[in-house]
């Protein structure tokens, strides 16, 4: 089904602009105020009081995140934009005048920027609310970051009623100003991996009348990533880090127990099956040779991110009308997680990335890094990204 030629003319970009100093006064607010997942109890305030500020009207969510709507002249279609709003467990490194005031916590991966960009749009569309048609659903999300926010807000309605999906995540790898929403994957599945060890402990002088689980875990860890070089078809993208291992109690004692923790990231469901089932079957026939007991936990976190052709395709026109041909990039896929890919399992929906890196401000340190930080001239991009598409998404007869 072809999609409706949209054209910008509604004053979105002169009222986000209008408010580009309060905005960047906000995000700086927000993160010199940092709060970790499920904690975003004085941001979800600040939220509240932004949106009775501007007459929006919302509801809380619990234990933490804000759901708000602005009704157009007539009913209509819904669309989503979602913000995500926890910030990270590090420490800022970097001085500017708006540092961390909360030791060991940062928004070191940009929600402060998301909430910002989002709370400007929301003005902006309230603003214009008589000339269009339908509902824009506003989601201030929790707990990106330990990927449990997407479904709790889901569980409580977020998605109910909704038609379409679409989110932004600030982009240290992609230059300033510009717009990245290709079809098809874009972030990745990220799951859990547990693996515990149980042998029998006693002297190192003995090996023979123990089973090391130090052994066993060594072994699992070098094996493993056979998985991914002869088990997975290679035009499949995967990945499985092992990235923490405790084993063992003192140099000379046999270790009866050892524990690894790691990640697995994948695209393709099929991939994803496949992996996790051999992540179970190395740990049991690594134990059994060796006479030992092998236990997994595989926890599948976020879902991939698979951006809807025709909501990808309107998300390029209207960032190319908005910004200019050249603002439209094309990142490649990454293997990070985001979770909102648990929306596009309810609805069709896209996620998009805005440029923030900007060498000579020195924004371009990887996300969570404790020198992370953003060009706020990404700010009026995002908003403005936010609110075009909300309206163009609106005005489209066939979707």
């Amino acid at each position: 089904m072809s999609q409706d030629t949209i054209t910008l003319t509604s004053p979105v970009k002169e009222l986000i602009a209008s408010k580009e100093k309060e905005m960047i006064a906000f995000r700086r607010h927000l993160h010199a105020n940092p709060e970790v997942s499920l904690e975003e109890f004085e941001t979800t305030k600040t939220i509240a009081a932004k949106l009775d500020e501007l007459d929006i009207s919302y509801r809380l969510t619990k234990p933490t995140g804000v759901i708000a709507e602005i009704k157009g002249a007539r009913p209509g279609k819904t669309v989503l934009l979602r913000a995500d709003m926890d910030a990270l467990s590090v420490q800022q490194l970097n001085e500017v005048d708006y540092k961390s005031v909360e030791e060991g916590k940062m928004h070191a991966c940009g929600h402060d920027a998301h909430v910002s960009m989002l709370m400007n749009a929301a003005y902006a569309l309230n603003e214009v609310k008589d000339t269009f048609e339908g509902t824009v659903r506003l989601v201030f999300q929790p707990a990106e970051e330990i990927a449990e926010g997407a479904k709790l807000m889901v569980e409580q309605g977020a998605v109910d009623g909704v038609d379409n999906a679409f989110g932004i995540h600030i982009w240290a790898p992609g230059k300033v100003g510009t717009v990245s929403c290709p079809a098809g994957p874009s972030f990745a599945a990220a799951d859990i991996v547990k693996v515990d060890f149980v042998g029998s402990g006693g002297h190192a002088a003995q090996p023979h009348l123990n089973i090391d689980a130090a052994i066993m875990a060594s072994q699992y860890v070098a094996n493993v990533q056979s998985i991914v070089s002869r088990v997975v078809d290679p035009m499949q993208p995967a990945v499985v880090t092992l990235g923490k291992m405790e084993v063992g109690t003192r140099f000379n004692v046999i270790a009866e127990n050892a524990h690894i923790e790691g990640t697995v990231r994948t695209f393709d469901p099929a991939t994803r099956d496949k992996v996790e089932e051999c992540i179970k079957h190395y740990a049991e026939e690594i134990a059994r040779m060796y006479g030992g007991k092998a236990s997994v936990e595989y926890q599948r976190m976020t879902e991939p991110v698979n951006n809807e052709e025709r909501t990808a395709n309107l998300v390029q026109e209207v960032a190319a009308q908005a910004f200019g041909e050249t603002a439209v990039d094309n990142c490649p896929p990454t293997m990070g997680g985001e979770d909102f890919g648990y929306y596009m399992l309810q609805i069709p929906g896209a996620f998009a990335t805005v440029g923030s890196g900007n060498p000579d401000k020195d924004t371009c340190w990887p996300h969570h890094s404790g020198r992370f930080n953003v060009d706020e001239e990404a700010l009026k991009v995002g908003a403005e990204l936010y609110a075009q598409y909300a309206l163009a998404y609106l005005a489209q007869d066939q979707f």
